[in-house]
């Protein structure tokens, strides 16, 4: 494989605005390359329309594309404020593999110490996911489920060959269900969560820097 260009930017796309500003106020600086946040809207339809016109943009042409935000747990055991590292993302559309996810978790450790990180498919909805359907999921062999990472990555595989990764912070899980974030102790744990995380995407995107064999 090539090696990425030097500059080659970051794209890192989540949909809510408590998302946003999590990562805004996180710690910045130290990306391999020039870095953009966008904040794409809710759901999967947002998501594809969000990615597709922010990477036609010739400034973001091989861009590497990370979703990230929060997310719904399936396992029993999860808690909010975990991490989830995708595998793969997959809804009906399609499935997408993501790259160097031993990387991030590494650095997902190093980042947030004393975090559970968890790894598996993560699954797409065009809905909240509450009750029943979580175990519909689960026996899917999905992990964990959000709405926007799964069309976000195929979006961006869609507009040209780059490497993807999906990384999620458990808001709510099977024994943790939250009826609105931000607004309980589970929602306050998994912000202060993302607003940790942006070092392990920057060690990510540097590592892609380096030659492919």
């Amino acid at each position: 494989m090539s090696t990425q260009p030097a500059t080659a930017p970051l794209l890192i796309a989540c949909a809510l605005g408590i998302e946003h500003l999590a990562l805004r106020t996180g710690e910045r600086g130290g990306a391999g390359g020039p870095v953009t946040l966008l904040r794409t809207g809710m759901g999967p339809k947002a998501a594809e329309r969000s990615v597709t016109r922010r990477l036609a943009d010739p400034e973001l042409a091989g861009a590497a594309v990370l979703a990230t935000g929060f997310c719904a747990g399936l396992a029993p055991g999860m808690h909010p404020g975990d991490l989830v590292v995708a595998e793969e993302t997959r809804d009906p559309d399609g499935t997408v593999p993501c790259v160097e996810t031993d990387l991030l978790v590494k650095e997902l450790v190093r980042a947030v110490p004393g975090r559970t990180v968890h790894t598996g498919p993560l699954t797409g909805s065009d809905h909240v996911v509450r009750g029943h359907e979580r175990s519909d999921l689960l026996a899917t062999g999905a992990i964990a489920v959000d709405m926007e990472s799964a069309a976000t990555l195929l979006s961006a595989v869609r507009a040209g060959e780059r490497p993807v990764a999906a990384v999620r912070v458990v808001v709510d899980a099977p024994q943790h269900e939250l009826v609105r974030i931000g607004t309980v102790r589970g929602g306050i744990s998994a912000f202060r969560v993302l607003r940790s995380v942006l070092p392990a995407f920057y060690e990510w995107h540097r590592s892609l820097l380096l030659p492919r064999r």
